[in-house]
């Protein structure tokens, strides 16, 4: 078996291995003993940071980072310096991806002027280079302007995708209001921040019959919330990240790296969220790779930054916590983080996949990370499953 990994570093048989996985696509995994061939994953929810933040992350290392997590798509979030808000800023961004990405990365456009949730950006002539718009880091809190913009993504053929918070329910909350920030003295965000948004939005949507997209659920009430939206036959999907399937307000520790925004919350919305997973209400897994530098991640739960990497574990986390503990397939799996995000992003495949050894174990070192970030709440966990290779369009971009 070694032989047969080591023989896949030839340039030639990689490819012809990948048009061999890739001739019949009911096959989700070519088994080799404990080795399987996964297509590659795509998320439609990282930051990379560059252009204006490049001493978190860079397009080159995030990209690489991916890689090596196994993901050979991914769209990056618009909080940059300068805002993708017009063709112009959003050109330099698509400068610096021809020139360092490893994988394929497909940027959003923000739904407003500076992200400032004031005037809409010119959307119409960013519509041809964004993969859709997002304000992520803030929600759009007038409703007048929401509804605006969906209109106009509706006359574009583009989706909205939202980060959905109602400023005025924050009351300077930074982790989630339960029994750990009562217990501890620290604020809390309730839920509401969260749903009450996604409920506005989702009456705009009937409104405009716009093609909407919720950013990170992390609360029960947004799960039924979009469970009964697609009963209605709304155009809606929506993303969780793998922190919040896994942990909830439980886990915290007085430490920069378990602060998030959303927060990881009550054990029975972690058990909400599974829930959907299981039933079609969530439709993909996102990271929301998030990274910051180590000073801004060491300032403890209240003076953090909000944020955490998660590109580079996300695969080996599920497959552990959910496939490998029986509650997920690994079929199942595999929709959530290659097919539904490439079907609903209109993100091709291509030759594009990887190798994994499903049986080896490893301990989470964050000082391993190609990701310039560190802060993540999973450094010394067990996991298993280790890439070996990551093929993207033909082109070999990781190897361990």
């Amino acid at each position: 078996m070694k032989k047969t990994m080591q023989s896949m570093m030839n340039t030639a048989e990689v490819k012809s291995f990948a048009k061999a996985f890739l001739a019949d696509r009911s096959i989700l995994s070519s088994q080799l003993d404990h080795f399987v061939i996964l297509p590659g994953f795509c998320d439609v929810h990282v930051h990379f940071r560059e252009p204006g933040f490049s001493y978190k992350e860079t397009i080159a290392s995030g990209s690489r980072a991916a890689a090596r997590g196994g993901y050979t798509a991914v769209c990056t979030m618009p909080n940059l310096n300068p805002v993708p808000d017009t063709k112009a800023n959003l050109q330099e961004q698509l400068a610096i991806i021809a020139r360092d990405a490893a994988v394929s990365v497909y940027p959003y456009a923000s739904i407003t002027v500076g992200q400032k949730g004031e005037r809409l950006s010119d959307m119409a002539e960013m519509a041809e280079d964004a993969i859709a718009f997002s304000d992520d880091g803030r929600g759009v809190q007038s409703d007048a302007l929401m509804r605006e913009a969906m209109r106009t993504a509706k006359s574009l053929g583009k989706m909205i995708v939202a980060h959905c918070e109602v400023n005025a329910l924050l009351h300077g909350g930074y982790i989630h209001d339960g029994s750990y920030a009562r217990t501890h003295g620290h604020r809390g965000i309730c839920s509401e921040s969260e749903y009450a948004q996604i409920e506005r939005d989702l009456a705009l949507v009937r409104e405009t019959q716009c093609a909407y997209h919720v950013c990170h659920i992390s609360a029960k009430e947004s799960v039924d919330l979009i469970r009964h939206a697609k009963a209605e036959g709304l155009d809606v999907t929506c993303e969780t990240a793998p922190h919040y399937l896994v942990m909830d307000d439980s886990d915290l520790q007085e430490d920069g790296r378990f602060k998030m925004n959303p927060p990881l919350r009550d054990r029975s919305d972690r058990e909400a969220l599974v829930a959907g997973v299981l039933d079609g209400t969530i439709d993909m897994i996102a990271t929301d790779h998030a990274p910051h530098s180590a000073e801004e991640k060491s300032r403890g739960l209240e003076n953090s930054a909000f944020g955490i990497v998660g590109l580079e574990t996300a695969f080996p986390l599920l497959y552990t916590k959910l496939v490998k503990a029986g509650i997920l397939s690994l079929d199942r799996l595999i929709d959530l983080m290659v097919y539904n995000p490439r079907r609903r992003f209109g993100i091709p495949l291509g030759e594009s996949f990887s190798l994994w050894d499903l049986e080896e174990a490893f301990t989470v070192d964050p000082n391993e990370f190609l990701t310039m970030g560190r802060a993540t709440p999973l450094a010394g966990m067990r996991l298993f499953g280790r890439n070996q290779i990551t093929v993207s369009n033909g082109k070999i971009v990781y190897s361990r």
